[in-house]
């Protein structure tokens, strides 16, 4: 019976240490979101700068932000923004969408990068946090 007890505390240990290592930090995505600010804003009163606001990514087709001017690979690529694609756009932007005009080498680290989704994420269309 103590070999058993023992045995599923390992288990739910194991698990929840992984399941931490996994969490994503929005605090930590806002201060990788500085890599970002030379050409995007996110919040309220975000405006378009060099690349497109970034508020309310989550959810929104690409290429649909209004007053920014579009590739039209980013017009056309036919992504809808959510937590896959923007983890696999974000690695390699040029790779996920030939053509674009983003000019930014990526983020490969998956933590860092889903931390930044986690920053992005957190704002609604108006720049609100959720």
């Amino acid at each position: 019976m103590k070999i058993s007890t023992l045995s599923a505390l390992v288990v739910v240990t194991s698990l929840a240490a992984s399941s931490g290592a996994l969490a994503q930090d929005a605090a930590a995505g806002k201060t990788s979101f500085n890599k970002c600010l030379a050409c995007h804003a996110i919040g309220e009163g975000a405006k378009n700068k060099v690349g497109p606001v970034l508020n309310g990514l989550d959810g929104r087709k690409s290429g649909t932000i209004e007053g920014y001017s579009y590739s039209d690979a980013n017009k056309n690529s036919g992504i809808t923004w959510g937590k896959d694609v923007f983890l696999e756009y974000i690695k390699d932007p040029r790779a996920k969408i030939p053509g674009t005009k983003m000019i930014f080498a990526g983020i490969k680290n998956e933590k860092e990068a889903g931390d930044l989704w986690a920053y992005v994420a957190s704002f609604d269309k108006d720049g609100k946090q959720k």
